[in-house]
């Protein structure tokens, strides 16, 4: 635990645990209302094959779970870390222009 303490930059336990649930929450957030929006969108295996079905939910998911993060992050009080963190994943991904 203190080396995830240490990488991550928080100085509580409690921290640690709150940062697991707030992962936990947008996991599963982004999965659940992730078939809602295709429905509203028309996007399904008929229209779209099985393989481009699942690559639009991927894709979607994606983007649903960063804005999740983010927010869920700031409802459970640990906006800054998970901002940071959003910025390191948005680099990472080479999309370093829209988080500078």
């Amino acid at each position: 635990m203190e080396k995830l303490k240490a990488r991550w930059g928080i100085e509580h336990n409690w921290q640690v645990v709150v940062i697991f649930c707030v992962f936990a929450i947008t996991g599963s957030t982004a999965s659940y209302i992730g078939k809602p929006i295709l429905s509203f969108l028309n996007i399904s295996t008929e229209s779209f094959g099985s393989v481009g079905y699942w690559v639009v939910r991927i894709v979607l998911l994606f983007v649903v779970y960063q804005f999740l993060l983010v927010f869920f992050g700031w409802v459970f009080g640990q906006h800054k870390f998970f901002w940071d963190f959003e910025k390191k994943m948005l680099r990472r991904l080479g999309l370093k222009r829209f988080v500078d």
